[in-house]
């Protein structure tokens, strides 16, 4: 039977610790001669056996491949938080400023005006960062956005734009994987929020540093 290498060192330190525990020790044997070297050594019945002490080494093993698919998955999931945690930040700061100028407003027309101008500037600040995320970032994105804001991409769509858009923009994104109404769920998308507390970790101790 052929011993697997993992297997195989673990039996060897085994039987060496096995030896050891049944061991007493003896005094370094006396050298003789250019040839010789002094070595502690151990007496097991009538038998004297040399010890050596080596350097401690790690016994390691390639992970599973169940493991390493899991690796990958996190380290996927991980990259898309850190590009796109910023863009939910931002907006979740940009919507409230809407917010509050579009109370301001005195009538739809203002109201129309305001955010045609403002969709204008978002487009030149954020269009091309935002159209070169993948699919899959675009996905996290929406998640974070709800996390940051407390409301789902389809429903700041309709607030601003209207149901009728939100359902068009809805529509886009299922014909590429999307959801406009995902919403942000803790126990769901813990392995986000792992990220996030890290992520926000790393900030607190870039500013304070």
């Amino acid at each position: 039977m052929v011993m697997h290498p993992l297997k195989k060192s673990i039996f060897f330190l085994s039987l060496v610790a096995g030896i050891l525990a049944c061991s007493k020790p003896a005094a370094a044997q006396e050298a003789h001669g250019a040839d010789k070297i002094p070595l502690h050594a151990i007496v097991v019945g009538t038998d004297t056996i040399p010890v050596i002490t080596l350097a401690i080494f790690d016994v390691v093993d390639k992970l599973p491949r169940r493991l390493r698919k899991e690796r990958e998955r996190y380290s996927r999931l991980r990259n898309a938080v850190y590009v796109t945690y910023p863009y939910a930040k931002s907006a979740a700061r940009i919507l409230k400023d809407v917010g509050a100028e579009l109370a301001k407003l005195p009538n739809g027309r203002a109201r129309k005006a305001y955010l045609a101008s403002k969709e204008k500037e978002l487009k030149a600040q954020f269009g091309d960062k935002l159209t070169n995320l993948s699919v899959y970032q675009g996905k996290v994105l929406m998640k974070l956005i709800d996390r940051e804001t407390g409301q789902n991409c389809f429903e700041i769509i309709k607030e601003l734009k209207g149901g009728f858009n939100a359902r068009v923009w809805q529509t886009v994104a299922f014909f590429f994987g999307g959801n406009l109404k995902s919403d942000y769920d803790l126990q769901e998308d813990k392995d986000i929020e792992v990220i996030v507390q890290e992520l926000e970790m790393y900030q607190r101790y870039r500013a304070y540093n």
